[in-house]
């Protein structure tokens, strides 16, 4: 074996190690599998689904606890889908799966002006549609592939467009109360999963509805991190930890901090008078490949 060759097998077993390490904290985090889980992957045909089905197999060869794994993907009967690719695919991996066909994609395009954004229509149609499929298929928790730059833009886009300081959870209940959703990759930075599905030359599938729209908000925002990490090393990484260090009384929400019964009284702390924590603060901090947490 050539020195490349041996560097390149070295470089992907790291990355895998690292999506490994990541998912699983994330998992043991939130606390997102339990002993029997029957998990519903949801795979669309990208890199992040891709790789959570994968690393999630991993997992499983390796986890303390027992639990099923199910992949299951919408075809949305999007014109030139490549309706073998999955199946093969699964089939060739020995994963139990199942494929719904349901026609989302006349509704969306027969619903939604030509030029406006699909996404809102088609994820409240696919949502509906897996709830569905996981009763069907006796699932205890449904598995997203959503990221940690997906969770990122999911802010940005609610604080500059919807006014709220609000992102994607890492764990929370369906819309309909009956099922529990995980999102593992929640800890595992965008850059990874591209290399990720290089090196495991996962065959992608593209999206004609919401992956051929330009000019929608959430790329915007992408570009926008992107530029961020470039010209400034650790600004991403630190606006993802701020979502595990809020500060209720340094805000302006009524409902989780009473300020109407705020009362002078020496030795309190409820944050102190400092909007900027300057003295906390380590601006030489440099991105690094893990992201560690002290939760």
């Amino acid at each position: 074996m050539s020195q490349d060759i041996r560097k390149k097998v070295f470089e992907e077993n790291k990355l895998s190690k690292r999506l490994c390490r990541l998912m699983g904290q994330a998992i043991g985090d939130y606390h997102m599998i339990e002993n029997g889980d029957r998990i519903m992957v949801c795979l669309s045909g990208g890199k992040d689904s891709y790789a959570l089905l994968d690393i999630l197999i991993k997992l499983k060869e390796r986890a303390p606890i027992s639990f099923d794994l199910v992949a299951v993907n919408l075809d949305q009967k999007q014109p030139g889908f490549p309706e073998e690719v999955l199946p093969n695919y699964l089939k060739a991996l020995g994963v139990d799966f199942h494929i719904e066909q349901q026609d989302t994609y006349s509704i969306v395009k027969r619903l939604i002006p030509e030029g406006k954004t699909t996404c809102s229509l088609c994820s409240r149609l696919r949502r509906g549609i897996l709830y569905r499929v996981a009763d069907e298929l006796g699932a205890t928790k449904i598995a997203l592939g959503h990221h940690r730059d997906d969770i990122l833009e999911t802010l940005l886009l609610n604080m500059f467009y919807g006014g709220k300081l609000k992102a994607m959870s890492p764990k929370l209940r369906s819309d309909n109360g009956k099922h529990i959703v995980i999102r593992p990759l929640a800890y595992v930075a965008e850059k990874y999963l591209e290399q990720y599905a290089i090196d495991q030359a996962f065959p992608i599938i593209p999206c004609n509805l919401c992956g051929s729209q330009e000019n929608l908000q959430r790329n915007a925002m992408k570009q926008l991190l992107r530029e961020w990490e470039k010209k400034h090393p650790g600004r991403v990484e630190n606006l993802f930890r701020s979502m595990f260090s809020i500060s209720p009384s340094h805000l302006m929400d009524k409902t989780l901090f009473d300020f109407n019964q705020l009362a002078p009284s020496i030795g309190s702390d409820v944050g102190g008078d400092f909007a900027i924590d300057e003295g906390r603060f380590d601006f030489s901090h440099k991105s690094s490949d893990v992201i560690h947490f002290n939760l």
